[in-house]
């Protein structure tokens, strides 16, 4: 899914982003017009839209709110991003 340097084989980070239009008892998400971020040390932010999209609630970590104007005045080409560290259970 992602493409960064590191022990990936167990940690899939994704960002997405878009429209909430429902979500489920389970957290399950729909999301419209809807792109993820995707992050690398050695280039900018990368999007990939995706449109209509659902996401299953047992993958989802956080939700929130976005100013849309503050993220539109983001240089997104600029934006570099370490990989994180393995996690520990």
């Amino acid at each position: 899914m992602i493409n960064l340097k590191g022990d990936w084989s167990a940690l899939f980070l994704c960002v997405f982003q878009g429209t909430l239009k429902g979500f489920d008892q389970t957290i399950n998400l729909i999301l419209d017009e809807s792109h993820e971020r995707v992050f690398s040390s050695s280039q900018g932010v990368e999007q990939v839209v995706l449109g209509l999209y659902i996401v299953r609630g047992d993958n989802v970590a956080v939700i929130g709110e976005i100013d849309e104007e503050t993220d539109s005045a983001l240089d997104l080409g600029n934006i570099r991003a370490e990989p994180l560290n393995s996690v520990v259970h």
